[in-house]
């Protein structure tokens, strides 16, 4: 990374989502400072009405060096290519690093918010797979701690003609219940398991809580803060466990 971590104090780490907005500083080692900020996300929330709306929310929070954003779709350079929970017309082609930098005054990195929490996790063994289980389902794929480019599986086929996101996202949890949504999870894993033979897969996302089934011993739950953590790590690379 261009600015070493000696450098850096504060990282304000930002995890857009499309039911909920979180904000918090953090430890250049991934340490959260103080009890994350939260509201709603509003509907509709283009992009220059998000950035309004989180600069409110962080306006609290002081003395920090750089910015980390995590958002829920495709993003490369800075800049959203799909939003499919916010809505990819409005967003593709936004430079919301840029915007967050100009309005906060302060350099800004965005990710994906699965890889961003992956960077915050991943113990940097092997192949390792971050889903987040939200609104959507996001992934982030890690080879000996590296994040790979991003792949968007949630748009894959899953199920009569049902992408990832409709197959085990949160409206579909709601519909078809806990129960059969935990029977769909447990298919899922052992899909991906076959597709990556990933050495370790983390579960993470608001969802992750309605798990009600033993999970493989490579398996594991991972804490919903973890997407804020990992905004350490868009700046200061982690030490290698």
């Amino acid at each position: 990374m261009a600015q070493a971590t000696a450098k850096i104090g504060k990282i304000l780490a930002i995890d857009i989502g499309a039911t909920g907005l979180k904000a918090a500083l953090v430890s250049p080692s991934g340490k959260l400072l103080m009890q994350r900020l939260r509201i709603e996300t509003p509907h509709p929330c283009p992009p220059r009405k998000m950035v309004a709306v989180l600069a409110k929310l962080v306006r609290p929070l002081t003395g920090y060096d750089c910015i980390s954003i995590g958002f829920p779709g495709f993003v490369r350079g800075g800049k959203v290519y799909t939003a499919p929970n916010l809505g990819t017309d409005d967003w593709a082609g936004f430079r919301l690093a840029a915007a967050m930098s100009k309005k906060l005054g302060k350099p800004a990195r965005l990710l994906n918010d699965a890889d961003m929490q992956g960077l915050a996790v991943v113990k940097g063994r092997g192949l390792e797979l971050v889903c987040t289980l939200g609104t959507g389902f996001g992934t982030a794929v890690f080879h000996d701690g590296e994040l790979l480019p991003h792949m968007d599986l949630a748009h894959l086929v899953a199920h009569k003609g049902d992408d990832f996101d409709d197959y085990i996202g949160d409206e579909t949890c709601r519909r078809i219940g806990h129960k059969d949504w935990n029977k769909r999870l447990k298919k899922l894993i052992a899909m991906l398991g076959n597709v990556f033979f990933f050495d370790h897969l983390y579960l993470g996302g608001g969802n992750a809580r309605l798990i009600r089934f033993k999970l493989p011993r490579n398996v594991s739950i991972v804490a919903n803060d973890a997407g804020m953590e990992g905004g350490a790590f868009v700046w200061a690379p982690r030490a290698r466990r």
